[in-house]
Formats: C-alpha cells, structure tokens, sequence
C-alpha cells in the first residue's frame, strides 16, 4: 500500500483555531516531580502537579512553533503577538499563589526589537484582578511589563518563541531538599479568550480516510499533552479501532522519599494524581471518539525509582539495565513486593477504564528476563534465587551451550514468568469484575527468540503463555525488520504460531518503530512489513507509535478495499499469445534533461535510473486469424487497463542477451549475515556504475542460484516480483548470483486499436503500441 511521509502542508484542507486554545498547551517538570495538562472544555484547562522536592518547578507551556502535532495537522507557526491580548479565569490550589514572591510567571523568550535573543519575567499579579487564587487575569502583549512590580521593562512582542506560566508548591526555595511529603497542585484556566488581529492561527485539517489500522502511543513520551490533541491527530491520520497506549516506565507511579531516593512502591495509591487524571481523561475521549483503549503495562520502571531488592540481578549481582538514559531496570517476576505492587498499579488503570465506560482492554508489555547483550542472564536476585532452590547453577553466558541443569533452571524461570503474568492478569479481571477482560500479551521477538541465543526462548518465551493463557497475542519485530533480517523474522512467526498456538485471528501485529528521525528511510520497510503483515490475516495491525509518526510525517494511505472501490486486477499473469518475430519494434527510452549554457556547453541530469521499454507489436501480426487473436487478447486486457508478459526476442536472457542461463550470471548482492531476501537483477555495462535493471517476472523454471559459487538448491524460494528468499541469510561477505530467463511486464498505451482490414490485406502492418509497467525501483 502507499504511504507519504509528509514534511509540510501543501495545498491539504485548513482550519482556523484561536491561539492559545487549550488544547494545545503543554507542560515541563523536572524529575521526580509530575504534572499534566487536560483541556477540559473549548476554553478550559487543569493542570494537576505533584511536587517531591522544595525546589520543583513546572511550566505550563504556550510554543509559537508546533513541533509535535503532524505536519499536516500542526498550527501555524505566528511569532508576532503585537496585536494580541489574553484573557482568562486563573483559580489553584495547592501552589504558590499570585502574590507570592515566587508566585506564578509569565516566562516570554524571543528576541528584542534588535534581533538579540532575550527572555523577560512577568509577574501575573500584576495583570490579575481578585484574589491570589481566584482572578481574572488580562494580558495585552503590546502594553506588557516585566519584572516584579510596575513599571517594569517593556516586553518586545514581535518575535516570541514560548512562553510558559510557572507553577511550585509551598515553601518553594529553589533547593533540591525534600518536602516533608508529597505536596499536590492545582491550576485551572478557564474562559481562555483570545482577542486581536492575530487572534487565530491556521491549522491542519486534514482527514485521512480511515485505512484500517490501529495506534501505538505512550505516557511516558506524550503524557506531558492534553489527551484531546493526541486524540485529534490518531484521527485525523486514519487510525481506527485499538489505541494501545503504553503506561510507561517513569511517569505514572507515585514516588515517596526514602533515604536519599525517591522510590515507586512504598503508598497504597500505587498511581500519582496528575497520572491518574489524564489517564481518566485519556480514557474517556477514547471512548467518546469510538476507540478502543488498551492499557498496556511492562514489567519496566526506571532504575533510579526502583527499590534494589525488586530488580533482576545477573550472576554477579548487576542490577538489570537497560541501554536507555537514564537507564531503567525490570522487575523480578520472583519479587512477591515488586508483583504484588504491580498487580495493584493494573487494578488502578482497570479502575479508570470502568470509570469512562471503556472495555476492559489490558496488555502485558514484553514481560520477560533482562538479558545483556554479551549473554549474562538476570535470574539472581535473592528472590528469584530463593524460588529456584537458593543455589541455581550459574549461565554465565546464554550464547554458550548449555547443560541439563541450566536449561531446567530456563524452564523453572518460564514457568515462574508465566505465573507472574497470570497473576497480573487474574487481578485486572478481579478489578473488573463483573465487566469482562481482554487479556493481551506483547512479544517481542527479537530478543525473545536470538538467534544467538537459541534456548533463551525457555524463560522468555514460556509454554505457560500458550493459548488460552490470554485472549490475543500481540508480536512486534521491528529491530529484525528495519535491519532486513527477513529469514529471522519468517522464522519467528514459525516458532510463536508452533510453541504458542494462536492462530492468526487471535494474534495482533505491531509496526514500527523509527527512533532516530534521521532514520525515516525505515517507514518504506515499516510499511511494507505492514502489508505482509495483512496478508497473514491477523486480527488488528497497529503502527508503532505515534510520537514517531507525527515527527517524520508518516501517513498511510487507504486501499480501494478500505476506501469502498472496486478493486482492479492490475496484472494478468498471462504471456502474449503471438511470437513477435524480428520485425518488431523494441525501444528503450531513457528521461534526461539537458541544459545547454550560454557558451555551448551542457549540462545533463539523468532522471531515470532505468531504461523503459517500448514496443510495437504490430509488425508481428502475419495472418488474419492472428488478428483475430490479438483483438480477443486486447479486449480481455480491457484496453490499458491490465498488464501482461511479453518476451523481448533481443533481450530475455541473464546470460548476454539471449544465451543460456547459468548460476552465476548476475551479481544480486552481497551476504550481511541477517538479509535474507535478493532481487533479481540484470547489469548493462561494464565498469563501476553499470546501468541495473530490475527483473519483476522471470521464468520460474529457468532460475538458478549460487553463493560464493556454489551452486543453491532446496534452501531456497521465489517470491513476489523476482525476489529469492533464503531458508538462512547468506555469510557476510558472500557474493550471491543467479541466472534466468524472463519476461517484460507490459500494458497497452492506447484505449482504441485501430485496425484496417483493407490496410492490413494491402501488406500495411498495424500499430499496436505497448509500453512497459514499471514495477519496482
């Protein structure tokens, strides 16, 4: 299927929405504090923050440059507020108040009427009007003063970058010492009105016909937007069904200080306030828009929230670490503490979907044993070291052979993953009882199924998960997919359908995802995984996620069978039926443009890397009745309308031109070690830069293939387009080769055919034009 990654708007559908909607507005804290922001209504929002430290400070943030929204549905950037005032309703409770020294903020960075970088400072007691909790509050930002009291030095409206209003709790001295407990604030803004000539700013309004997907997202990364806007733009980019929304590692518990650290675990309310009202809110705009929510949460939190005696431990005593920074850790499955808390947070979020009224939609996110990438395996912590008789045998290293006593201890470890796991789901159907539950698990075959770490699957991937153990299971395989590793990635779906037993219907698949933008070539994979993906019918396909969407502009676009058109048969595998014979036309034709300057000499672009091909197949009609033939042929091809094969007589051979095919005609690429799928290729020329020409439709039977000049057989299989796929990736460093004879796709390149029988009977041969169809770059 197509897919656009768009950078910019370019003629698409519009809108208008006032500044400052609050829709729009974000927030900023440092850790461990927490806040969030929910747009409450067309002119309202509520920011709810808890504070851990005297010197926690947030921002609720207006930026005049959207960055987070897709390009297609992102405001318009408008760094000029001259002509702009801002009035609203502020009310709070629970942090400093107006007339505070360090009271709320109005925080203005750009730059000066010179075009030097500045910030200013206004205090918006100064603009407020009643109480230090409950005033209306008025901002003219052609009349606006900085500093602590008026007059103040004058704000410079015309190029501003953000803005933000700060927020922090009582007894606020900038230090990083603890509260005596955790405080928790309040802001509300309401009757957000925004008047002036610069008073709205055009936005995206792009729909997206729905395409059948569904959508990945996460807290941790987009939990600092209103849930509306994210909302908004799942939407608006076609997304249906499922949104799977990641709880996160970091941002979603409740902390309490305790020697220096501030640690998940230790409160009855395993969730934090501002967490669980934009959750709430989440939830419930999920429901009213027609999604259905997944709450999915892993066995992940960040290391420095995680009390030690919960964490995974290798042989040596490491905590298990992941790559991110800052790191997080896994919990032991073995943890009665560690499972028990997690078991309450799942509650708390089966909780909040009761409450909007959505169905009990609940994953396990990529349970499993840390694992180090040089083989060190984390089953050592002392509760897990108990739970496998207080003296387990020791695997240094999973990449090694393994004896009988360690693959037990393997299987012991899968078999207590596979409880904890039933456990966690036998207490979000205990939360929602009587309403049912949807039970997912999410595997990531990758890691669970190494292949440089072949019985890893016994703890990770136990036979404790076999269905029915949940109602679906969700498989993502992005790190395989963006590398090419294609023979992996078949093979994994082998050994999860055969271990496991869910048929397709009862399996999800997750595409995705991109994590550095400067990697955006990996959608055109992403995309095509997705549509193999399809092709194995699963239940749901769900893109991996949206933070990544919306910055490399990802947009799927529908089918004929989504958008409700007929689908057309665009290729008929069917050969033409006359031989051409040598007086046929054959053309190749490359586009090239050339610019030549005043003094004579050119300057050439070639446009196409690759010749196309015309024909005429007329010259090669010799009788009557194969006129005949090639009127019936052209009539059931409806004209232009479908392709078919047609033989060049100069050109059909790997070998020459017309020789006889051999296994080592064609260099199709070069063995990494991981890719396992090759195209099939002809090279005209010799030299570094020979022209190369994509074969799409060879003659099956014809195909011989080599690597490192021996000769493949039985360990291969032809695919779509020409593509020879590998049981096993061929050695890095390997030259693989193949020869064969083939065919040109080709349609006809006109709606009418003209044929004169008085011509034809005169000796005069009809012009039948077809021209080659393009099928792969």
């Amino acid at each position: 299927m197509a897919f656009w990654l768009a950078s910019k708007r370019q003629g698409q559908a519009s809108d208008w929405i006032m500044r400052f909607d609050p829709r729009f507005w974000t927030v900023n804290f440092p850790r461990p504090m927490m806040a969030t922001v929910v747009s409450t209504g067309p002119d309202t929002l509520r920011v709810d923050a808890s504070f851990l430290r005297k010197g926690d400070l947030g921002g609720l943030i207006w930026a005049s440059v959207d960055t987070l929204d897709h390009p297609l549905l992102a405001y318009r950037t408008d760094r000029n507020y001259a002509h702009t005032s801002l009035r609203f309703r502020w009310r709070s409770g629970g942090v400093l108040p107006l007339d505070a020294v360090y009271g709320p903020t109005l925080t203005i960075e750009g730059r000066d009427e010179n075009g030097d970088a500045r910030t200013w400072y206004v205090r918006l007691w100064n603009y407020a009007e009643g109480t230090s909790e409950d005033a209306e509050i008025t901002l003219d930002f052609a009349d606006l003063e900085a500093g602590f009291s008026l007059p103040g030095k004058t704000v410079w409206p015309g190029d501003i970058d953000r803005m933000f209003i700060s927020f922090a709790p009582p007894g606020y001295d900038g230090s990083a010492d603890p509260l005596d407990a955790e405080a928790e604030g309040w802001i509300e803004m309401t009757g957000i009105t925004t008047d002036g000539a610069r008073a709205m700013l055009e936005t995206g309004d792009v729909m997206v016909p729905p395409h059948g997907l569904a959508l990945a997202t996460g807290f941790d990364d987009q939990g600092v937007q209103t849930p509306a806007r994210l909302l908004r733009n799942i939407r608006q980019l076609g997304y249906r069904g499922s949104v799977i929304l990641y709880v996160g590692m970091s941002h979603y518990f409740r902390l309490v200080h305790d020697a220096g650290a501030y640690l998940a675990g230790q409160s009855t309310d395993p969730l934090n306030t501002p967490a669980r009202a934009w959750h709430q809110a989440f939830f419930a705009e999920c429901k009213a828009m027609g999604f259905s929510p997944v709450a999915s949460l892993s066995y992940e939190v960040l290391d420095q929230h995680c009390p030690n005696a919960w964490k995974q431990r290798d042989g040596l005593g490491n905590p298990a670490q992941t790559g991110w920074d800052p790191p997080s850790t896994l919990l032991s499955p073995a943890n009665g503490d560690a499972m028990g808390w997690l078991q309450s947070v799942a509650s708390a979020f089966t909780g909040l979907m009761i409450e909007a009224g959505a169905p009990v939609r609940f994953q396990v996110g990529e349970p499993w044993w840390w694992t180090f990438p040089d083989g060190r395996i984390c089953l050592y912590d002392d509760a897990a070291t108990t739970a496998f008789g207080g003296s387990p045998p020791a695997i240094p290293d999973m990449r090694a052979s393994l004896d009988t006593a360690q693959t037990d201890l393997l299987d012991a470890a899968g078999a207590l993953l596979a409880q904890s796991t039933a456990d966690l789901v036998s207490a979000v159907r205990a939360a929602a009882d009587p309403a049912p539950t949807e039970a997912l698990a999410l595997v990531f075959t990758p890691t669970l199924l190494a292949a440089d770490m072949p019985e890893l699957k016994r703890a990770n991937l136990p036979l404790g998960w076999a269905a029915p153990a949940f109602d679906r299971l969700q498989v993502e395989d992005y790190d395989w997919l963006t590398a090419g590793a294609d023979g992996l990635r078949r093979k994994s779906y082998t050994e999860v359908n055969t271990r496991l037993g869910y048929p397709p219907a009862e399996q999800d698949y997750l595409a995705g995802f991109v994590l550095d933008p400067a990697d955006s070539g990996q959608w055109r994979l992403i995309d095509a995984g997705i549509d193999e993906a399809l092709s194995r019918a699963p239940h749901e396909v769900a893109v991996w996620a949206l933070p990544q969407i919306a910055r490399d502009g990802y947009v799927r676009l529908p089918s004929a069978a989504n958008s409700g058109a007929d689908v057309m048969q665009a290729f008929d595998d069917v050969s033409y039926p006359l031989a051409l014979g040598r007086d046929a036309m054959v053309t190749p034709e490359f586009s090239t443009s050339v610019a030549v300057t005043a003094s004579g000499f050119e300057r050439r672009n070639s446009l196409w890397s690759n010749a196309r091909l015309r024909f005429d197949l007329g010259p090669g009609v010799r009788s009557e009745a194969e006129m005949g033939v090639l009127i019936a042929f052209y009539r059931a091809r409806r004209g232009p309308a479908r392709g078919f094969l047609l033989r060049d007589p100069t050109d059909f051979s790997s070998n020459g031109m017309t020789g006889t095919p051999t296994a080592f005609d064609q260099v199709l690429g070069t063995g990494d070690g991981l890719a396992t799928e090759f195209a099939l290729a002809k090279s005209y020329g010799d030299g570094e830069d020979p022209q190369a020409r994509r074969i799409t439709r060879p003659d099956f039977e014809t195909i011989l293939v080599s690597i490192d000049g021996a000769v493949q057989a039985g360990n291969w299989t032809f695919g779509d387009l020409g593509m020879i796929a590998f049981d096993d990736p061929p050695p890095e460093g390997s030259v693989v080769r193949a020869g064969f004879l083939f065919d040109v796709p080709v349609r006809f390149a006109e709606d009418q055919l003209e044929i004169s029988g008085a011509a034809f009977a005169a000796g005069e041969a009809p012009s039948v034009p077809v021209v080659e169809i393009r099928e792969a770059s």
